[in-house]
C-alpha cells in the first residue's frame, strides 16, 4: 500500500456512502404507505417505484465494475456523489412538479444508479485495502447498509410517533427524506480529497482477458444463481415489510428496525463467525435461519413477529457481503466485474421479484375484496368506512401470503449451500493474487 493512501480514511468515508445507500432503502420502505395514502398509488405503483431502485443499482454496478480499472474508483464515487444528490433533491419535490408517480420513479431511478455506482467502487475498493482480511472486512463494510435502514426507519417511525409537523411548506417525509443530505456531502467532500490505490487485480497483474474468461467458471455461475436468491430473501422482505405486516401490528415499521439492528451487530461480528465455519457454512447456517424467520414473519402475530424478525435478521445479516467475500477469496481474478456482476445480479433479481409480487398482492387484495368495486375505489375510502375496514381486512390476510410464496427461496438455498459445503471441502485452497514486484 502507497505510504499516501490513507487506508482508514478511504474505509470510513466508503461507509459514509453506502449509509446513504441504506438510508434511502430504510427512510423509502418506512414512508411507501405513506406515499400510497398521500398520493393514491396502488401497490402495483408503489411495487414500481421501489423496484427502480433495484434496477437502476444493477445498471450502475454491473457497467460501473467494467469501467472501474480504467476510470479508477475515485471518478465512479464523485459520480455517485451527484447521482445522490440529484436523486435526494427530486424526491424531496416529488408531486410538486407533475404526476407524483412519475416523481418518485425518475428521483428513485437515480438514487437507485447512486446506490449501484458506490458498490461498483466501494467493494473492489475494500478488497484492495484489505486484501488479507477480505471477508470480515466486506462485512464491517457492509454493517453500514442495514445500519442506515436502522436509522431510516427509525427516524420515520421517531418522527412520526413525536407528531412533529411539517415546515417551511414541507411536509414531514419530505424533511425525512432531506435528512440524507448530510452524510452525502460529507462523503462527497472526503472522497475528492483523498488518493486511492488501484484495485487488486490490476496490482496484481492479471489480464482483462484473464478476468473475463474466469467468470465462465461453473462456481462462479453457481454462485450468480445463488445470489438472486439470497439478495430477494433479505432485500425484497426488507424493502416490503411495513406495507406487508402493517395491518397485522401497529408497529410492522419495528419490525424492519429489529431486523436491521441484528444485522449490524452480525456484521460488526463477523471475523470469530467467518474464521470459524468458513464463508460457505455461514451461508449454509444463514440460509437456514432465513427460511425460520421467513416462516414465523408469516405464520404468527404479536409479539412474536419480534421473534421472528430477530431470527430473520441473524439469517440475512451475512449473506451479501459473504457472497461477495466467497468470490474475492475464491476466485480473485474474477476482479472488480465478477465483484459487481454479483451485486448487479442481486439487485436485478430483487426488482423483478418487486414488481412481479407487487402486482400479485394487489390480485390477492382484489379476490378478497367484495366484487364489483376497483381496488382503487378501496384506496380511496374514507378511514373508518366499510370499504376501508375491509380493505383492512383483506391487506391483513394478503401481506403474510406474499410472505409464505417468498419463504420457498431460502429452502431452496439450503439445499444449494449444503452442496456448496461438500463441494469446497474437497476443492484445493485458492492462492491469493499478490502485487507485482512484492
Amino acid at each position: 500500500m502507497q505510504a499516501t493512501i490513507q487506508r482508514d480514511k478511504l474505509f470510513w468515508a466508503s461507509c459514509l456512502a453506502l449509509l446513504v445507500t441504506s438510508l434511502s432503502f430504510g427512510i423509502r420502505a418506512g414512508l411507501l404507505s405513506q406515499w400510497g395514502t398521500d398520493f393514491n398509488l396502488t401497490a402495483t405503483q408503489l411495487g414500481t417505484i421501489a423496484a427502480t431502485a433495484f434496477w437502476g443499482f444493477p445498471l450502475a454496478v454491473i457497467i460501473g465494475g467494467m469501467v472501474v480499472d480504467i476510470i479508477g474508483m475515485k471518478r465512479l464515487l464523485v459520480l455517485a456523489f451527484v447521482f445522490h444528490l440529484i436523486g435526494i433533491l427530486l424526491t424531496i419535490f416529488a408531486g410538486k412538479f407533475g404526476d407524483p408517480f412519475w416523481s418518485l420513479f425518475i428521483s428513485t431511478l437515480f438514487i437507485g444508479i447512486a446506490n449501484g455506482t458506490v458498490e461498483a467502487a466501494c467493494n473492489p475498493l475494500v478488497t484492495a485495502l484489505y486484501p488479507e482480511n477480505k471477508t470480515t472486512k466486506l462485512n464491517h463494510f457492509h454493517l453500514w447498509f442495514p445500519g442506515g435502514v436502522f436509522l431510516g426507519t427509525l427516524i420515520v417511525y421517531l418522527y412520526n410517533k413525536a407528531g412533529i409537523g411539517g415546515f417551511g411548506g414541507f411536509e414531514p417525509w419530505q424533511i425525512q427524506v432531506a435528512t440524507m443530505l448530510i452524510p452525502t456531502v460529507i462523503y462527497g467532500y472526503l472522497f475528492s480529497k483523498l488518493k486511492f490505490p488501484v484495485t487488486e487485480r490490476v496490482a496484481a497483474g492479471v489480464s482483462t482477458g484473464e478476468m473475463y474468461s474466469s467468470l465462465l467458471q461453473p462456481l462462479f455461475l453457481f454462485m450468480i444463481i445463488c445470489m438472486l436468491g439470497t439478495a430477494i430473501t433479505e432485500l425484497f422482505t426488507g424493502q416490503w415489510i411495513d406495507v406487508l405486516l402493517r395491518n397485522v401490528t401497529d408497529n410492522a415499521i419495528l419490525v424492519l428496525t429489529l431486523t436491521t439492528g441484528v444485522m449490524v451487530i452480525g456484521r460488526g461480528l463477523a471475523e470469530p463467525v467467518v474464521h470459524r465455519f468458513s464463508p460457505q457454512g455461514v451461508l449454509l447456517m444463514s440460509s437456514i435461519l432465513a427460511a425460520l424467520g421467513l416462516y414465523m414473519l408469516g405464520h404468527t402475530s404479536g409479539n412474536m413477529l419480534f421473534v421472528g424478525a430477530l431470527v430473520f435478521g441473524i439469517g440475512v445479516c451475512y449473506f451479501w457481503p459473504t457472497m461477495l467475500g466467497f468470490i474475492a477469496e475464491n476466485l480473485p481474478k474474477t476482479g472488480a466485474v465478477g465483484l459487481n456482476l454479483m451485486g448487479g445480479a442481486g439487485m436485478f433479481a430483487v426488482s423483478l421479484y418487486m414488481m412481479f409480487m407487487g402486482g400479485h398482492y394487489d390480485k390477492l387484495l382484489t379476490g378478497k375484496l367484495p366484487g364489483g368495486t376497483s381496488l382503487a375505489e378501496y384506496n380511496a375510502a374514507a378511514p373508518g368506512s366499510d370499504m376501508a375496514n375491509a380493505l383492512n381486512e383483506a391487506k391483513k390476510a394478503a401481506g403474510p401470503e406474499i410472505l409464505n410464496a417468498t419463504l420457498v427461496i431460502p429452502i431452496i438455498l439450503i439445499v444449494a449451500f449444503t452442496g456448496l459445503v461438500f463441494y469446497m471441502r474437497g476443492r484445493k485452497k485458492v492462492q491469493q493474487l499478490t502485487p507485482v514486484g512484492a
